[in-house]
């Protein structure tokens, strides 16, 4: 029989051993941390093929939610909160055209399930994924900026875990203001525009405020992001909003000369203004107007845009106002200057940047979401004219060259299957390999480290599904990027 000294000496091992069981699983199952805001509380998860754990924190807010007085407005720190805040959620998607929105993520997130489609307002918010560990060293942190044409899209159609867990690395994705709440500019100091932008800004001085609790490395930030997200990350580079943010850049498939951006934003305005029943000959009165608006108001305004859909001969339709997407502006604030005159004057953040593209950026992702007429079987020269002649916006060439355009590509072409061919082809030089090749020159010349690829795979998972000359589509790195074959169950799309 074990002494009375022997029992105290069991009880105390057996309470050690208990306790520290219970906090252990309790942290495994709801890790917890402490942030400059307040504490959060995540979820833990397990990632096919993966040794290591990831700690999920969903939901994070990092500015005052952009209502009222703060809507067309720059954003302000989030505010404190008492207690512990659930971060096991997902955040509400900030508001845009839920058909348009939804297409989209279906195309191109790596996760195996839908997620439920919210939208708000109030939708400043952040994810984070980082390796679960209880003594991890500093690890670095890679910032995503979701696509969509500065119209649609969200932070939650990308799961991180596969990432962090695999490259050992912290992963937060962001949420930033879309389409007229994130770049409506009146052209003046009443609604200056780029509100988005001034978001991003906003999530990257949260992170530098925070990432370190999650164990991410504030001094080893890289920002990448894809199509409108990657031209986000070209004008974060040129930004001196941004300059000590981040230090390395990625941008897959779009950077900001030309695409999404005007010197010039009253056309654009002018619309936005006629659509909300806005108009007026004061520009403070236009935005007051727009301010007054609910958001039920607001996302009808959003959807009477169409922002995603191209108008075929527009110009001669008398409908010349209407916008594709949306464009940021040359504010004096987030941008100084354009775009193309920070290149060239070598006014850019100096950090190393990769600049990507994929081979058939044009073939079937974007056409649909234009509503382009149905070209799986060809198009005919007649609407093949139309589209090049509608399409101003993304080529920057005015409809009276559009000929050279057409010469180039096009002469001598009448099969229906090979002018279809060429025509995308045309798009993606003049909308993705054109402005890529341009700035990637600029950061050379700058003297900043600058990388160029070029990506070709068409994943396997397609036989069936599209057709046979889509090649390497807009955003289909994405799936090999986030690791979507280890979060899927869908092992085969890494073959071929």
């Amino acid at each position: 029989m074990a002494t009375g000294e022997n029992i105290l000496l069991l009880s105390l091992i057996f309470a050690a051993w208990f306790t520290t069981l219970t906090v252990n699983g309790q942290n495994a199952a709801h890790p917890e941390v402490v942030t400059k805001y307040g504490k959060l509380r995540g979820q833990q998860i397990k990632v096919d093929g993966a040794e290591t754990h990831v700690d999920v924190f969903l939901g994070i807010p990092f500015a005052k939610p952009p209502v009222g007085p703060l809507r067309f407005s720059p954003p302000e720190p989030a505010e404190l909160w008492k207690g512990l805040r659930d971060a096991t959620t997902y955040p509400p998607m900030c508001l845009q055209d839920p058909v348009a929105g939804q297409y989209l993520s279906d195309a191109i997130t790596n996760r195996k399930e839908k997620l439920p489609f919210q939208f708000s307002e109030d939708c400043l918010f952040l994810n984070v994924y980082t390796p679960a560990s209880s003594d991890k060293d500093m690890l670095p942190v890679m910032v995503w900026i979701h696509g969509g044409g500065l119209v649609i899209g969200g932070a939650s159609t990308y799961d991180g875990s596969a990432l962090s867990a695999f490259e050992n690395v912290v992963v937060v994705t962001i949420q930033y203001r879309l389409g007229i709440l994130g770049y409506f500019s009146s052209g003046d100091e009443h609604a200056r525009g780029n509100w988005g932008y001034l978001d991003q800004v906003a999530a990257l001085q949260w992170i530098q405020e925070n990432i370190e609790h999650f164990g991410g490395d504030p001094g080893s930030v890289t920002i990448f992001g894809e199509s409108a997200g990657g031209i986000s990350v070209s004008a974060l580079v040129l930004s001196p909003l941004a300059n000590g943010l981040f230090h390395k850049a990625i941008s897959e498939s779009g950077v900001t000369i030309k695409l999404l951006f005007t010197a010039h934003p009253e056309a654009q305005a002018n619309n936005i203004a006629r659509i909300s029943g806005c108009q007026s000959t004061s520009s403070a009165a236009m935005v007051h107007c727009l301010r007054e608006k609910t958001e039920e108001e607001m996302m009808e305004i959003t959807l009477k845009t169409e922002f995603t859909t191209l108008q075929l001969n527009a110009a001669s339709s008398g409908d010349s106002e209407k916008s594709l997407f949306i464009s940021a502006v040359l504010d004096g604030v987030f941008f100084l200057k354009s775009p193309e005159e920070l290149l060239a004057e070598k006014a850019i953040n100096p950090v190393p940047y990769i600049i990507g593209l994929n081979n058939h950026e044009f073939g079937w992702l974007l056409p649909n979401m234009l509503k382009y007429p149905a070209f799986t079987e060809g198009l005919d020269k007649e609407t093949v004219t139309s589209l090049l002649l509608s399409s101003e916006f993304f080529t920057h060439v005015p409809a009276e060259f559009t000929y050279l355009l057409s010469n180039e590509y096009l002469s001598n072409i009448e099969e229906p299957t090979q002018l279809r061919d060429r025509l995308f082809e045309l798009m993606s030089d003049a909308v993705f390999v054109v402005p890529a090749i341009q700035t990637a020159r600029y950061h050379r010349d700058s003297g900043n480290p600058v990388y160029v690829y070029d990506f070709h795979h068409r994943p396997s998972s397609y036989e069936g599904v599209r057709p046979d000359f889509v090649k390497a589509d807009h955003g289909d790195e994405i799936r090999y990027v986030f690791g979507k074959p280890f979060l899927a169950g869908d092992v085969s799309m890494l073959a071929k």
